[in-house]
């Protein structure tokens, strides 16, 4: 199994970045995507198309892979994985990291930062603001609209076991959340996220 680690979006910089050179220490063959391509609208759909191409080349048709997302590209990560089930690739498990989790629908990254935030807040930013500055992973340098934009639907998914590797403390909240849908949930600091994300997609592997 190969995990595809799909960064955050908007060029924003990965919490842990050496995950594809030391990932295979433990074990796991990473490839990287690149980010780019989702700097105008429709952000999400550009983000999601450019994933999927960069998937394509990078990995053999027949190459069962897990799908690794950080920050705002999680909402993202259903879409990325329906891309792989129509180029009949099979996406064997989901790993999160730090980031919030896909909502059914095509809700807003605004919408999910309320629903997922610690006082359990639902629905849109009244009156369809944006949030303050450094409320999401690119804070002050988000382009506008990126946050209040609906995003792909992903009809049917998850499709595969889902995990959860929490690194930062404000993102313990999503981490319940996630354990509440009965998905696997590790915690470790940045400097053990590789073994750590290692053991989850091996524990993920045999469900």
């Amino acid at each position: 199994m190969i995990a595809v680690l799909l960064p955050p979006p908007l060029g924003a910089s990965w919490r842990v970045p050496d995950l594809p050179d030391r990932l295979p220490d433990h074990g796991v063959p990473a490839v990287r995507i690149g980010g780019g391509a989702d700097d105008r609208p429709p952000y999400a759909g550009r983000y999601v198309a450019h994933a999927s191409l960069e998937i394509n080349a990078a990995v053999a048709a027949d190459a069962r892979i897990a799908l690794v997302a950080e920050g705002d590209a999680g909402p993202l990560v259903g879409a990325v994985g329906a891309a792989q089930r129509a180029a009949h690739r099979p996406v064997l498990a989901y790993v999160l990291v730090d980031a919030f989790l896909p909502q059914p629908g095509s809700p807003t990254l605004a919408e999910i930062t309320a629903a997922q935030s610690p006082e359990g807040g639902v629905g849109p930013v009244p009156g369809g603001a944006e949030p303050e500055p450094g409320a999401g992973e690119t804070g002050a340098g988000e382009p506008p609209g990126y946050r209040t934009e609906r995003l792909p639907m992903a009809a049917d998914w998850p499709d595969a076991p889902c995990g959860y590797l929490l690194t930062r403390p404000d993102r313990a909240h999503v981490a319940r959340l996630a354990r509440m849908r009965g998905w696997v949930v590790r915690e470790a600091d940045p400097r053990d996220a590789p073994a750590a994300l290692a053991g989850l997609l091996t524990e993920l592997r045999g469900i």
